[in-house]
């Protein structure tokens, strides 16, 4: 059983503007015809009246029973009918025409009639033998001069305009149509090859550009559509290198997890070489722990699950605290790693997210940098914000890494390290909850990565030495 389709945009578009135009010409048409028939009536009734008086003049001098003669005179004059209708006690009666056989049509005229009534001079229009426009003057109360014109030739004119508008309108709606129907086949086109590039990338295509040559907000659409585009295969990068180093990740602790539970399994190991065993499985486990917290807690921000307290924070206290952590690790790895801070930093933030930044950005450091670079966390004001600052003197980071190195899964090349390119990303995301941000200086010799949060109200911050204002 077929199914009912929905007509094609091309149709829909082609019958709105058909729509339009009928409409517009039917507007057209109901002012122009009828205020055109109108006024050319009008025209011919002031044409009419404007005759009254010298009409009036010379049936006053004319013989009463020879009216016939004027209005044959006063007709050659003015192209109307001249009748003379005189009341003979309730009835009225033609006493002189102009036609060349007097006819009793017009004794009961209601323009005459009114004229009789009123004793004034009436006007308006009949439909007598076709539409006629009537003048009738008083001669006196007893005699009326009927001026009775057809308007069969403007009449004529009126439905030559009316026969023109049609022709003109029936030929404006079929353009409209066939004009409306290639516009719309060209909109359709374009907006097919954007359906077709939507297929492609939902089919996992991201090589072929999306480009549409008309500026015009279908041609925006397109170039929306590439940057999308743009993104997705980014995105499809980062994520498929994201397995393979989460995979890495945790293929080499899981597989040295194996290792020593097989070595501990033999019962001729003593027992100092047992603990070393014990130590490194439960390094191995801390480090898968912190690549599954890292993936929760981006999940979480991707939900909006992970929630940002806003309260007074020392971030001065915090550098401190951080420093003390990492103090092993730093020595481990033959760092050197110092606090400079001088008094309180307030801050307007969440102090579990702030520790959880700086001991990013502290990792961070230690792993990128080789053996005997000194590390400094500080805490100051830096115009209006708090800052927390990392600063090592290690070779700096490339000119290429920096412009990704906050996205989601990215891995800098260099250092002892590359880790799981989470943490960064993460500290980027908790920074921007806190309304803050991360800032990244790097030079050889010199790299600050600098957390900045908004500043407790009111109070006083501290400011380091050579600080400016």
């Amino acid at each position: 059983m077929n199914q009912f389709r929905h007509p094609r945009l091309s149709v829909k578009l082609g019958l709105v503007l058909l729509a339009i135009v009928a409409g517009a010409l039917g507007i057209v048409y109901a002012a122009v015809v009828p205020r055109l028939e109108d006024r050319l009536v009008a025209d011919r009734l002031d044409e009419l009246e404007r005759s009254a008086q010298p009409v009036k003049s010379q049936f006053q001098l004319a013989n009463p029973l020879d009216y016939d003669a004027p209005a044959d005179l006063i007709q050659g004059n003015l192209g109307a009918r001249v009748i003379v209708l005189q009341r003979f006690g309730n009835t009225f009666r033609n006493v002189g025409d102009s036609n060349a056989i007097p006819s009793g049509d017009v004794e009961d005229d209601p323009v005459a009639l009114a004229a009789f009534a009123s004793s004034n001079l009436e006007r308006g229009e009949v439909d007598r033998d076709g539409k006629r426009a009537e003048v009738a003057i008083p001669l006196n109360e007893e005699t009326v001069v009927l001026l009775s014109a057809s308007l069969r030739d403007t009449l004529a004119s009126v439905e030559l305009v009316e026969r023109t508008l049609l022709i003109s309108g029936l030929a404006a709606l079929l353009i409209a149509w066939f004009a409306g129907s290639l516009a719309a086949l060209r909109l359709t086109h374009r907006i097919r090859r954007l359906e077709a590039a939507a297929g492609r990338i939902a089919a996992g295509d991201f090589e072929h550009e999306i480009v549409d040559p008309v500026e015009d907000e279908v041609g925006e659409l397109a170039a929306a559509f590439d940057r999308m585009r743009l993104r997705l295969a980014h995105l499809d990068r980062a994520r498929r290198e994201f397995i393979a180093n989460a995979s890495h990740e945790l293929r080499t602790p899981l597989f040295s997890l194996g290792g020593f539970l097989e070595l501990m399994a033999d019962e001729d190991v003593d027992p100092a070489a047992r603990k070393d065993f014990v130590e490194e499985m439960g390094s191995q486990v801390t480090r898968l722990t912190k690549l599954a917290t890292d993936l929760l807690d981006l999940t979480r921000l991707d939900a909006g699950q992970l929630s940002v307290e806003q309260a007074e924070v020392d971030v001065a206290e915090s550098a401190r605290t951080v420093c003390e952590e990492f103090r092993p690790v730093a020595e481990a790895g033959e760092h050197g790693l110092s606090a400079d801070v001088n008094g309180p930093a307030l801050a307007l933030a969440d102090e579990q997210r702030v520790l959880q930044v700086a001991r990013i950005l502290v990792e961070n450091a230690t792993r990128h940098t080789p053996a005997g670079t000194s590390i400094v966390v500080s805490a100051s004001d830096a115009n209006g914000s708090v800052a927390l600052s990392v600063t090592d003197d290690g070779p700096g980071v490339p000119e290429a890494d920096r412009e990704h190195l906050f996205e989601r899964f990215y891995r800098a090349g260099g250092g002892q390290a590359s880790g799981s390119g989470l943490g960064l990303a993460i500290a980027w995301e908790l920074a921007g909850r806190m309304g803050g941000s991360i800032k990244l200086e790097s030079r050889p010799g010199e790299t600050v990565f600098t957390l900045l949060l908004p500043r407790a109200e009111g109070v006083f911050t501290s400011k380091r030495p050579g600080d400016e204002n």
